[in-house]
């Protein structure tokens, strides 16, 4: 009779703890781009009262003869498909229109070498699927945390920081960084750039990492406005404030991830990609990007790959994945499943009860 009770305790465990997961999906019915998590049940152990037989040429077969004990939790996975576009009318707000994630984390720390940045592997970096960017006051693409947004930025073409060498054909690096504006000239550095012209990094010929402007020369972000991200390539485009200029930023990259619903949430909406969810990689919106990785110049260096069929749409966010209604309905039978588990205690106790009163 104790295992009775004990299967019903095992019960009131695995609901309670489906219920949480309940619970936290009807929390974030307004989060954008929240997962919606399920929860599937598992039978526990079992104990033979006896075993099964084949049988011989005399007697026929029998089945074996199990009880079990409870239940547990078999999985709680995540819904990582794609939720309905609401639109803001920001045209900063970005939505990922198929698989992927935004790539975001802190600033990477100084190369080796001058004025670069360490080499950065999106596997170190925390993903996102809510696009709700800015440009902080630094330059930098930011999400509404503060955490920096990664991607390819245009390049000058040349060794050192600078003009655009060929400004009808802009180059973009292959060193995934943190997207910047570029920098903007003071008339004094670099010599014989005019003030308020637009300096962009550079690339290394032999290490491969961008090239930036030197810090003691105290560039400011160059005063752009006009900004606007193409849904078909992530490129950031926009138009200096003196004089109209047009200027390509860079490109948002996404991260894709072998098995999207094996990442790992973390706090505020962003998850890791850890063990479960295999490799880690960052791939061009349309394959605008087609740099070798960091640069390289070796003959079988690989290339940035394409994201495939996933764009972007601007002007709002990704919406919540959970749907009320199933919820609705999941908490009724996990209610009802619950209260059945208080039953066979009850009902085990007065057995017990029973058993305990039949000496007077």
């Amino acid at each position: 009779m104790t295992g009775a009770m004990y299967s019903a305790i095992a019960g009131l465990k695995a609901h309670m703890n489906k219920l949480s997961v309940i619970g936290n999906n009807i929390a974030n019915i307004n989060t954008p781009a929240y997962k919606k998590a399920q929860t599937l049940f598992s039978e526990a152990i079992y104990t033979t009262l006896s075993a099964g037989s084949n049988g011989t040429t005399k007697v026929g077969g029998v089945n074996p003869s199990q009880v079990g004990y409870g239940v547990s939790i078999g999985s709680i996975s995540m819904d990582m498909s794609t939720a309905n576009f609401n639109a803001d009318g920001d045209s900063m707000h970005c939505m990922i229109m198929g698989d992927g994630f935004f790539l975001t984390g802190q600033k990477p720390g100084a190369g080796t070498t001058a004025n670069t940045l360490t080499e950065t592997d999106a596997q170190n970096l925390e993903l996102s699927r809510v696009g709700d960017f800015k440009f902080d006051s630094q330059g930098y693409l930011v999400d509404g945390r503060g955490n920096v947004i990664y991607g390819w930025v245009t390049s000058s073409g040349n060794e050192t920081a600078g003009v655009i060498a060929d400004a009808d054909n802009p180059k973009t690096s292959g060193q995934l960084v943190p997207i910047r504006l570029p920098l903007m000239a003071d008339g004094k550095n670099p010599s014989g750039v005019a003030s308020g012209t637009a300096i962009y990094p550079g690339i290394e010929t032999s290490g491969g990492m961008n090239v930036y402007p030197d810090t003691a020369w105290g560039l400011e972000p160059a005063s752009i406005d006009s900004i606007a991200i193409d849904k078909a390539t992530g490129k950031i485009t926009g138009n200096m404030k003196d004089g109209g200029a047009p200027v390509v930023i860079g490109y948002i990259a996404l991260a894709n991830v072998a098995n999207p619903s094996g990442v790992t949430r973390i706090d505020n909406g962003y998850y890791k990609a850890g063990e479960g969810s295999g490799k880690c990689t960052a791939v061009s919106i349309g394959g605008a990007v087609t740099a070798k990785v960091n640069n390289s110049a070796e003959a079988d260096a690989e290339s940035i790959h394409s994201a495939g069929t996933t764009t972007l749409q601007d002007g709002g966010l990704e919406s919540s994945g959970t749907d009320l209604a199933t919820e609705i309905a999941e908490m009724i039978t996990t209610q009802r499943g619950y209260q059945a588990n208080t039953r066979i205690i009850t009902v085990t106790d007065s057995m017990l009860e029973e058993l305990v009163n039949m000496k007077r």
